[in-house]
């Protein structure tokens, strides 16, 4: 007979502000702790592009689908959870907008915070690593050499950046549901119960995280791009910026698509040697991304995943018992 552990219904999620967003078959679910200490929660369907779409759901492609859906879903509900956190919320089409205008403003803001943070992204971890491993070393016509100084240089970005922000209060209360949400996630591919004392003995540290998926990205792009640039050297004679840029930035799919096949394979071997020291590095990045939670930060993502996995809302407050406003 085969257990929930065995073969557990995907679920996933991502920290939002005094909160977490939990995703399953069908469904996401946003639970956030409000400035009066009560948990609110918002339970939207959802079905995947790859679902609707069944040609998306090949290998690569899936991948590929799947980072920009959460990039979509992940800026919604923080922009939520920061309305009910700092007590702005309301009902829909408060401020003299109707519920549809005011849906459409959502639409359009919601794609301009993609975009730009799209052209951020890129250009800090991407363009830049390039222009500076150009400027400081001479080795622009050199495939593997560039691509490796590169990789470093992105790494050594993103630690800084990653390391920079933990300093902050208010980031390290959102590492503290991070924490949470995964403890939510092994209690209940466990099958140990989601509840309080069961997510507490669980580890913080999950293999499917999305920091652990960034660090991936940015390693297997030094395999691909040294691939590219050595075909791309042979054919133009010369690699310069503008080129690497123009050919690069296109299979940027590509690499997140490889990436997120790669996580998922060593996520079902987690319990293997070979398995273990592949996700190490995630692993490892997560003792920054991530902080141990307190129980009432355990019951928000509890909550959320409850409601992810079909339970009723007003259900799932009922059982929940009323506490005092979280600590800040």
């Amino acid at each position: 007979m085969r257990t929930r552990e065995d073969n557990p219904m995907p679920v996933g999620g991502q920290a939002v502000i005094e909160g977490v967003m939990m995703r399953a078959r069908g469904m996401v679910a946003t639970a956030v702790r409000s400035a009066t200490g009560e948990i609110v929660i918002q339970k939207t369907p959802f079905v995947s592009l790859s679902e609707r779409f069944p040609f998306l759901r090949f290998p690569l492609l899936r991948g590929a689908v799947g980072l920009v859906e959460m990039m979509v879903i992940g800026i919604r509900t923080l922009n939520y959870s920061a309305e009910i956190s700092l007590g702005h919320g309301g009902p829909e089409g408060e401020n003299g907008l109707s519920g549809k205008r005011k849906g459409w403003k959502e639409s359009r803001t919601l794609g301009i915070t993609v975009t730009v943070s799209l052209i951020v992204g890129v250009t800090v971890f991407f363009a830049t690593p390039l222009v500076v491993t150009s400027i400081l070393f001479d080795v622009d016509q050199q495939p593997f050499l560039f691509n490796i100084t590169a990789g470093v240089i992105r790494v050594l970005f993103l630690l800084g950046y990653l390391i920079a922000i933990s300093f902050s209060r208010d980031i390290r209360r959102v590492f503290e549901y991070h924490g949470a949400e995964h403890m939510a996630v092994f209690a209940f591919e466990k099958g140990e119960g989601l509840t309080i004392q069961a997510a507490a003995r669980q580890s913080r540290f999950h293999p499917r995280c999305g920091t652990s998926f960034l660090l991936v990205v940015m390693i297997s792009s030094i395999l691909l791009f040294s691939i590219l640039d050595t075909l791309l050297l042979s054919i133009v004679g010369e690699l310069t910026i503008p080129v690497r840029l123009l050919t690069h930035l296109p299979l940027l799919p590509l690499v997140g698509g490889v990436s997120y096949e790669f996580i998922r394979a060593s996520a079902k071997r987690s319990g293997t040697l070979a398995g273990r020291i592949v996700a190490a590095p995630g692993l490892w990045l997560q003792r920054i991304t991530t902080k141990d939670p307190s129980p009432d930060q355990l019951e928000v993502a509890l909550a959320a995943l409850r409601c992810a996995l079909g339970e009723d809302v007003n259900q799932v407050l009922t059982s929940v018992p009323s506490t005092e406003m979280a600590r800040r």
